[in-house]
């Protein structure tokens, strides 16, 4: 199989001078993106997430999609699983699954595709959005939020 570009290489610097040899990142890439991109969240954003797990697959299964009225996988991103903060999140109930995010490489790659964007941006975008939903945020107080800083 073809050799991996990096994410600096995709980025536009030190493109690789045959593309014939480069292949999509796989599920392993993406979740070394995503670790990536947590570790360089300030600490004071990581230390409120605690122990939530970050997943990736290729696409959500149809239990999400149904649960979220979602019929074309291409349109999900990413999604957060599990009780928010500001739900009771924080305290520790024998026998709950642990909240985690969950993104989805092929919708991700589908999107950096139609955009202008790097990969980079885009995993760390979709993280921190579905973070956002860990500390109780809705897409509405995301989007106003961004709207602020802009």
């Amino acid at each position: 199989m073809g050799r991996r570009a990096d994410e600096g290489e995709r980025a536009g610097a030190g493109r690789p001078g045959n593309w014939q040899e480069v292949a999509a990142p796989s599920l392993d890439d993406f979740q070394v993106l995503a670790e990536k991109a947590l570790e360089e969240l300030p600490e004071t954003f990581r230390a409120l997430c605690g122990a939530i797990e970050i997943r990736v697959a290729d696409f959500a299964d149809d239990e999400a999609l149904d649960g979220l009225g979602i019929e074309d996988p291409f349109e999900l991103l990413g999604l957060f699983e599990g009780v928010g903060l500001a739900q009771g999140g924080a305290e520790s109930w024998s026998g709950r699954m642990p909240n985690r995010v969950w993104l989805y490489r092929r919708a991700i790659l589908d999107y950096w595709c139609a955009h202008e964007e790097t990969l980079g941006g885009i995993v760390t975008h979709v993280l921190v959005h579905e973070i956002g939903h860990h500390f109780g945020l809705s897409d509405d107080d995301m989007e106003a939020l961004e709207a602020e800083a802009d």
